[in-house]
Order: structure tokens, then sequence, then C-alpha cells
């Protein structure tokens, strides 16, 4: 798959996980690149569901590269932004859940790619921030916008003139993260987590996760209308048919993604 990023799936779920572990698993464009393939692989493969971590126990992703940006210019840096953001909103748009399973820092892209999964679970040593203006610069994978919708306005501008690193703790009561864990246990709540989506309707959590994300390009009115023609859509399945007999028969259903 990638020098960087390994692969490995389990029980029909999949890891994805950024080693660079010396290197705090900084992004740079060989990580960027190999998270584009491992979650093509694993839209290729039908996957319901990813953790998404990194390597080693002092990060998740400690940032961007800087010795890689450190030399760009004005435009280099606009198309580096933009290649970002195409790769994380494809993170943000596969098909299956994905949850970021956090533990050390999660700081600048790192937090960043942490906000385009679904959701984070966070180890009790996790430190999320997003420090850009410390080098000059801002956010540039999307972190202006998808903290804001995490957040609210106001918060996350301290956050993003400011800088500072807030631990896990702050980071659940702020709505960053789902829950808190012990240290080393993000990737196990995950899976568990994971596992217990896997036994529901696969085309029912697909349509939900599309309707949830309709909120962030549009108005409440055009959210609405894509949420009805979700539901419409889910009337159009074998699992619907399935899922509302067990509920009327008083059975465990069994749903196949049809």
């Amino acid at each position: 798959m990638s020098d960087v990023v390994l692969y490995e799936e389990r029980d029909g779920l999949a890891i994805v996980a950024i080693d660079r572990p010396k290197a705090l698993n900084a992004l740079n464009p060989a990580v960027l690149d190999g998270l584009d393939a491992a979650f093509g692989k694993a839209r290729d493969a039908g996957i319901r569901g990813v953790v998404l971590t990194g390597s080693g126990e002092k990060a998740f992703v400690a940032g961007a590269d800087i010795a890689a940006m450190a030399s760009l210019d004005a435009a280099q840096a606009e198309a580096f932004a933009r290649a970002g953001q195409a790769i994380f909103d494809r993170i943000a748009n596969f098909p299956g859940v994905v949850i970021a399973a956090v533990g050390g820092f999660a700081l600048g892209g790192g937090m960043e790619l942490a906000m385009a999964c679904d959701l984070i679970v966070a180890a009790e040593n996790a430190r999320f921030g997003q420090p850009e203006v410390n080098l000059g610069v801002i956010p540039g994978f999307g972190g202006t916008q998808r903290l804001v919708r995490l957040v609210g306005l106001q918060r996350a501008r301290e956050l993003v003139f400011t800088g500072r690193m807030v631990k896990a703790p702050e980071a659940k009561e702020l709505g960053i993260a789902l829950e808190v864990v012990p240290a080393g246990e993000a990737v196990d709540r995950a899976l568990a987590i994971l596992a217990t989506i896997a036994t529901k309707g696969p085309l029912a959590v697909q349509y939900g996760k599309e309707a949830l994300n309709a909120h962030l390009d549009g108005t409440l009115a055009e959210g609405l209308a894509t949420e009805a023609a979700l539901f419409g859509k889910c009337f159009a399945t074998s699992d619907q048919t399935e899922g509302m007999a067990a509920f009327l028969e008083k059975r465990a259903a069994a749903f196949t993604g049809s």
C-alpha cells in the first residue's frame, strides 16, 4: 500500500495507520497520497467502517511537515492546501463510517484530518489544536471550516487566533471528541463502535451519513430536501423491508446491504 500509511482489514473493517512515528506522523505528500490510496482501497473493497490512527504513542498526527512547506511560494502553498482539502473531503465522504482514534498530538493538519472523520475517540493523553498562527499561517486543510461546525464560530475563532492546545477532557466538552478513553485504548474502542454500527442496515447508515453531511454545504431547506429524498430512497431497499418486518415479528434483522 505505502511505506508511510499502513492498511489492514479486520472482520470487515479496516484500520488505516499513518506510520511515521519518528516524525510524529507529520503529513507530507507521501502521507497524503498514502491516505488517498488506502481509502480508495477500502472503498473498492466495500469496507463499511474505517479506524484512522497514527503509529507510536506520541502523536496521531503532529501537523504538516514544516520542512516540506517552508520553501513554498504563494501559488504552491495554495495548490498544496487544495490537494490536502480534496483528500480530506474524500475521507469525509467515504461511504462507510470513519472514526479517528487519537492518541497524543493532533495538531494543525492532524486536527484537520481528525475532524474530516465522522467521529473522534480520544485517548486521555490526546492534545488537539490549530497552532498555525505560531508559524505565521492559518489552517489550510479545512480547519477553519470544520472547526466552526464542531464548536461554533466564537470558540473556533479563539482556537485559531490563539493556537492553544486543548486536552482530551476539554475536547469532549467542546464537542471535538465523542469520548475519552484510557491511553492505548482508542483503536479498540473505535473498533467496538464500528462493530455496533455494522449490525445496522448498511444502506441506512450510508444514507444517514449523506443526510447529516448535507447541512455542511447548504441551507436548512436544502438539507431537509436531501433528508426526505434519502428517506424515500431507503424504502426502495430490501433492508427496509427486512428491518421493519423483523421489528414487527420481534426478531433480529438480517440486513444484506441491498
